[in-house]
């Protein structure tokens, strides 16, 4: 195989991308893209491919159908600062490798992520893992704010004044927020990474960490844009039903009648919830 030098990922190497109010992203090395699945695959299928001339095509046929080995072959580094709550959420993504910066060795920064007004809201009646779709009034929200930022220059001036006296960093680390921001080299390959990114876009993914997957995108678009193309039309802009959704999506097209339909039992409860809400989607 060919070196693959992509131009437009070489242009935004080490360039930081900001999210949220402190953090940022950097695109430190990348092998391959486009090119490199495409040439990945034609080794590994043969004369198989020879249906698929055009690059686009080819890469929209392995992901349409599921072919993921080829992905894996373009790796991207990432040098990310987050906060800590998020790269707890990150880090259940075990694909990857990640060296991130230590509190026993550094002394940590005076860096805490304070949401904006507008991300400020009460929690879900519907959903126990997330916030209201309505943010709080702006007198409120600005009533949080202060109370975080107060907590956290608490915790802070207190880890300062351990570390001041001489206590070993491991142990005046241990009453800092999750909201201090942290850093980590992240490397993944190019499918691991669409796999991330489908969790952490959808809508019901925390709304700091979709931030944090939005950049990751546009950046991976610099890489591999046609895989990126195909991944938004058929992973990110499809949906897939289980065996039950798609005997019901049959019944209401009319596909299935009479004594043709199955005995299995029409959806109900949460699970009709879940139908209803791919069809909206």
């Amino acid at each position: 195989m060919a070196h693959c030098i992509v131009r437009e990922a070489e242009a935004i190497l080490d360039q930081e991308f900001p999210v949220l109010d402190k953090g940022f992203i950097r695109l430190v090395d990348y092998l391959g893209g486009d090119e490199r699945v495409v040439q990945a695959a034609r080794v590994s299928y043969g004369a198989g491919t020879k249906g698929y001339r055009e690059d686009a095509g080819l890469i929209d046929y392995l992901l349409r159908n599921r072919h993921t080995s080829p992905f894996e072959q373009v790796l991207l580094t990432f040098h990310v600062k987050l906060p800590i709550f998020v790269a707890r959420q990150w880090i259940r993504h075990r694909t990857a490798r990640v060296n991130e910066i230590s509190g026993r060795y550094s002394i940590m920064k005076d860096d805490f992520y304070v949401p904006a007004l507008d991300d400020i809201a009460l929690q879900s009646t519907d959903n126990k893992q997330g916030r209201s779709t309505e943010p709080l009034d702006a007198k409120a929200a600005g009533q949080v704010q202060a109370s975080l930022a107060q907590g956290q220059q608490q915790a802070y001036t207190a880890y300062s004044g351990l570390i001041e006296q001489g206590i070993a960093r491991e142990l005046a680390r241990i009453n800092l927020p999750l909201s201090l921001y942290t850093e980590w080299y992240w490397q993944i390959d190019l499918h691991n990474l669409f796999h991330f990114l489908e969790l952490r876009l959808d809508a019901h993914a925390q709304k700091e960490i979709r931030r944090y997957g939005e950049v990751l995108l546009d950046i991976t678009k610099k890489v591999a844009p046609r895989c990126c193309e195909s991944f938004e039309r058929h992973r990110l802009g499809g949906v897939s039903f289980s065996k039950e959704e798609f005997l019901a999506l049959k019944r209401r097209l009319g596909h299935v009648h009479g004594s043709a339909a199955s005995p299995e039992p029409a959806l109900t409860g949460k699970a009709l919830e879940r139908f209803e809400e791919k069809l909206r989607r």
